[in-house]
């Protein structure tokens, strides 16, 4: 069903006119659990609801998500051989751009303020695609700004 696009998620159901609204349904129940507003909600479509970004399957997703990564990680560790100079992070060590930014090895490289400036001059180069222009106010300077 997934393959076909034809999942009846509150996305396809409203499609089919058998629903009213798109907003994730899963969600809508987080955020009453929470006692929060249930305006602009995601879409629920089959993508959705099968990433962390649903509110309502975070954990549950993330959770898949450390469990599957700790079966690949003792496989690919249990097939090394004993020479090989191959690190594989753990779980426990996982690192983000930020940290690795810290470590001495990247600063020789260059500094973070030098790859900031390098990652501006090449932003402005990206064009605002034609769904974002409002949101940039067809200002490409404020494209840079809002995205980081």
């Amino acid at each position: 069903m997934a393959v076909a696009g034809n999942t009846p998620t509150a996305s396809f159901l409203t499609k089919i006119g058998r629903m009213q609204s798109a907003g994730c349904r899963v969600c809508r129940i987080a955020r009453e659990v929470r006692g929060e507003s249930t305006d602009g909600l995601a879409d629920e479509t089959h993508s959705h609801i099968n990433s962390a970004g649903c509110e309502g399957m975070a954990t549950t997703i993330t959770t898949a998500h450390h469990s599957i990564w700790g079966h690949l990680y003792d496989s690919m560790h249990a097939a090394q051989k004993p020479k090989s100079k191959l690190k594989f992070v753990t779980l426990d060590k996982e690192t983000n751009m930020s940290t690795l930014r810290r470590r001495e090895e990247f600063l020789r490289i260059c500094s973070k303020e030098e790859l900031a400036t390098k990652e501006q001059d090449i932003d402005v180069t990206i064009p605002v695609q034609k769904s974002q222009e409002a949101r940039y106010n067809l200002d490409p300077g404020s494209f840079f700004v809002n995205r980081f």
